[in-house]
């Protein structure tokens, strides 16, 4: 099982995500992209990356707005799995824009 992070630990290595909040419960990004079609297509990207990493995140859609979030349930907070995956999601974010 992986090693839960501290509320520091979280707080430091969010400083190096782009619009990622949160805390050792759980670490959140809202992105908006220019269409329903664009927003899908990131979607779609973020889906193979979480299946390469078996690490999956929590997904809202809503329109063209995403909201990630990303926890290690199995672990009961964050760990480093979430920070990997949220900085591959960041990647992908930015490739769209």
């Amino acid at each position: 099982m992986a090693d839960l992070l501290t509320a520091e630990a979280v707080r430091e290595d969010l400083g190096g995500l782009t619009g990622w909040s949160g805390d050792g419960t759980g670490i959140t990004r809202t992105v908006e992209l220019s269409s329903f079609p664009a927003a899908i297509a990131v979607v779609d990207r973020v889906a193979t990356v979480a299946e390469e990493l078996d690490h999956h995140p929590d997904i809202d859609i809503r329109w063209r707005t995403l909201t990630f979030r990303c926890v290690t349930h199995s672990a009961g907070g964050v760990t480093h799995r979430d920070i990997e995956l949220a900085g591959r999601i960041d990647d992908i974010v930015r490739s769209a824009a």
